[in-house]
C-alpha cells in the first residue's frame, strides 16, 4: 500500500503530464462519477443509515440526490466555465486583447466531515475535477460505512494518480497537512479549521474553509407563525440537528414567543410523531462523545418540549428550550444536535447590536413580512448566507456559491463558484506586434508623449 507521500508524488507527475487539462476528459470523468453514484444509490443509503441512522428518503434528498445534481451541473457547464473570459483592454495598451484564463491549481486535498459524509465529499470533488485538478480525498473516521463506500466508488471511477482516498483518523489528517498541496478544501469545525489554516499558512497554500457557528433564526411579530414553525422544525431537526447551517437558536419577538413555541411543538409532533425515538425515519447522534455533549446542553428546568434520550441508540428527542439566556451553556457553543433554544427581544432594532457582538454565523434566517426588517437584516448583518421565511434551502442550488464569513469560514463553492474556487485565474494580455506605441520608453523628453500619457491615464 502506498504512503501518502507516494500517492501525492504520483499525482504530481500525473498533473504535470497535462492529462487533466483537456476539458473533454474532465467531463468524461464526471460522467463516470455520476453513473457510479447512481449505481450505488441503495448502498449509499445503507451506509448513511449505518453511520447516522438516516432514512433512505432523507439520504437521497440531502446527500445522494444533491451530489448527483452538482455533478450533473458541472457536466453541463464545465466547458463554458473553462473558457477564457474576455475583459476590456485600456486604450493605453492598444493594440491588444485581455482575458482571464481559469487554470487548475494542481494537486488538491479535500477533507470532509461526518455529518453529511457523502455529499460533502463528492460535491467539492466534482468541482475539483471539473476545474482540472487531481485530488486526495480524506473522509471522516466518524462515518466508517460511508467512507468505505467512497473508497469503493472512487477506485471504480479513477486511477489513484488522478483521485485517491486516504482513510484513518487524526494521525492521517496530521500527515496530510504536513504535505505540500497546491490547494486545500476543508469542511468541519472551527477548531480543526484553525489547524488547517495554520498548516497551510506555513506553505502559503490557498485554502477554502467551510466551518460553522451559531446560526440565528429571527422571528418577528409579522411572521406567519404556523408556516415559520413548520420550516424551522424541518431545518433544525434534519439529520438530528447535525447540520452546519441548521438554525442554532431562535431570536423571537417577545409578543409572539408563546404562540411560536406552541406551533413548534405542534410541528414536531406532526413531522416526527408523538414518540420521535420510535420513528424509523428519525436518525441518531453520530457517536457517544457527541451524544453526551448534546445531552449536557439540555436544561430540564427550561425544557418546553422533548428532552427524552436513549443512550443505547444515541437518540435525543427534538427538544425546545424556553426562557434561555445568553449565559446558558447551550448558548456558549454550536449545538449541532436536536436542541432548539428560544430567546427573545423587545424591539427589532435590538438584534443588530446583539448579533454584532457575536461571531459571524454560517447562516442566518429571518421570518418576517416586514420589508424594512428584511432589508435591514440582509444588508446590516454579516453572515455566510441564508433564507427569508425558510431555512437551509439556500445551499441546495448550484447557481449560488455557499460559504462562510469570518469565524464561519472563508471562500465558497457550488456550481461556477466551486469551479472558480478550485481554479487560479490567470490575467493575460495578448499584445499585437503590428504596432508599438513609443510613449512608454525612455528617454522621457517628448512633451507630445507626455500629453498622450495624460490623455490615456486619467
Amino acid at each position: 500500500m502506498k504512503t501518502i507521500t507516494e500517492i501525492l508524488e504520483s499525482q504530481r507527475k500525473y498533473f504535470r503530464s497535462g492529462a487533466t487539462l483537456p476539458v473533454k476528459g474532465r467531463i468524461e470523468a464526471l460522467k463516470k462519477l455520476y453513473t457510479t453514484v447512481k449505481k450505488y444509490e441503495t448502498e449509499i443509503a445503507a451506509a448513511l443509515k449505518a453511520d447516522l441512522g438516516k432514512s433512505a428518503y432523507e439520504s437521497y434528498m440531502c446527500e445522494t440526490g444533491m451530489a448527483l445534481s452538482e455533478i450533473g451541473y458541472m457536466i453541463k457547464h464545465a466547458r463554458r466555465f473553462a473558457k477564457p473570459r474576455k475583459v476590456r483592454t485600456p486604450l493605453a495598451q492598444f493594440s491588444s486583447k485581455s482575458y482571464r484564463l481559469p487554470t487548475p491549481y494542481g494537486n488538491v486535498l479535500i477533507m470532509s466531515p461526518w455529518n453529511y459524509p457523502f455529499l460533502l465529499t463528492i460535491d467539492p470533488l466534482a468541482n475539483a475535477i471539473a476545474a482540472g485538478n487531481t485530488a486526495i480525498v480524506k473522509p471522516s473516521a466518524y462515518s466508517p460505512a460511508t467512507t468505505a463506500l467512497i473508497v469503493k466508488i472512487v477506485a471504480e471511477c479513477f486511477s489513484p494518480e488522478y483521485v485517491a482516498v486516504v482513510t484513518g483518523g487524526r494521525k492521517e489528517n496530521a500527515d496530510l497537512l504536513e504535505q505540500k498541496f497546491d490547494f486545500v478544501f476543508f469542511t468541519g469545525s472551527q477548531s480543526v479549521g484553525k489547524e488547517v489554516l495554520r498548516h497551510t499558512a506555513e506553505r502559503l497554500t490557498p485554502v477554502v474553509l467551510e466551518l460553522g457557528g451559531k446560526s440565528p433564526c429571527i422571528v418577528d411579530r409579522t411572521a406567519k407563525l404556523s408556516l415559520a414553525a413548520k420550516r424551522i422544525v424541518f431545518g433544525k431537526y434534519l439529520n438530528c440537528g447535525q447540520t452546519c447551517v441548521a438554525p442554532d437558536y431562535i431570536l423571537c419577538e417577545r409578543s409572539v414567543k408563546d404562540e411560536l413555541i406552541k406551533e413548534l411543538v405542534l410541528q414536531i409532533k406532526k413531522q416526527y410523531g408523538e414518540k420521535p425515538l420510535e420513528n424509523p425515519d428519525y436518525g441518531r447522534i453520530v457517536n457517544a462523545k457527541h451524544f453526551e455533549r448534546v445531552c449536557g446542553l439540555i436544561d430540564p428546568e427550561k425544557t418546553a418540549y422533548g428532552g427524552g434520550v436513549d443512550a443505547t441508540t444515541l437518540q435525543i428527542e427534538p427538544t425546545v428550550l424556553d426562557n434561555v439566556t445568553w449565559e446558558d451553556a447551550v448558548m456558549q457553543e454550536e449545538i449541532f444536535g436536536p436542541v432548539l433554544p428560544v430567546l427573545t427581544f423587545e424591539r427589532f432594532d435590538e438584534i443588530y447590536g446583539v448579533l454584532a457582538d457575536k461571531q459571524k454565523p454560517l447562516a442566518l434566517y429571518l421570518f418576517s413580512g416586514d420589508k424594512a426588517h428584511i432589508r435591514g437584516v440582509t444588508r446590516r448583518c454579516s453572515y455566510g448566507g441564508g433564507c427569508i421565511n425558510d431555512t437551509v434551502i439556500h445551499l441546495a442550488t448550484s447557481e449560488m456559491g455557499f460559504g462562510g464569513v469570518g469565524e464561519s469560514g472563508m471562500g465558497a463553492y457550488h456550481g461556477k463558484t466551486g469551479f472558480d474556487a478550485f481554479s487560479h485565474m490567470k490575467s493575460i494580455v495578448d499584445k499585437k506586434t503590428w504596432i508599438d506605441l513609443p510613449m512608454r520608453y525612455q528617454p522621457y523628453k517628448s512633451s507630445f508623449f507626455s500629453k498622450l500619457l495624460h490623455f490615456f491615464l486619467r
